[in-house]
């Protein structure tokens, strides 16, 4: 029955994309990626952040929490509700998933880079695993 319930399944969804996002990660930390796979890392970290905040939204209305309007409101309810810990990187977050359409300028892609190998990766690990504890406790 477990299955059947939408956020556990956005959260399967959202563990598969983390798995790719972490694999570039760990490769950035053993060479040097070229200008493809830095795209590659960006784009990871973009479907990362968008199951994340859809994960977190579709728990919350489980929750019966209701009025949240986009992923600003579903990572603050989230922040209210203990799911996320640190409100600060996942409102930073938010704020580089929307530059990650100006990817095509150097500085800013190598300032998303660090961010994604440094606090976003490991937020977003975290997530995966506090929400799979609760899905657990479904079953």
């Amino acid at each position: 029955m477990a299955e059947d319930i939408r956020w556990i399944q956005r959260l399967d969804n959202y563990q598969r994309a983390l798995t790719h996002l972490q694999s570039a990660v760990e490769l950035m930390a053993e060479r040097e990626l070229s200008q493809l796979e830095k795209q590659g890392v960006i784009q990871a970290f973009e479907f990362c952040w968008e199951l994340a905040w859809k994960l977190l939204k579709d728990y919350l209305q489980w929750q019966g929490i209701a009025d949240l309007a986009g992923a600003r409101d579903a990572t603050r309810e989230a922040f209210r509700q203990g799911l996320i810990a640190d409100g600060q990187v996942w409102m930073a977050m938010l704020q580089d998933r929307n530059r990650t359409a100006h990817t095509y300028n150097e500085a800013t892609m190598l300032e998303l880079l660090g961010a994604i190998r440094g606090a976003y990766a490991s937020e977003l690990t975290a997530l995966a695993d506090h929400m799979r504890a609760l899905a657990n406790e479904q079953s």
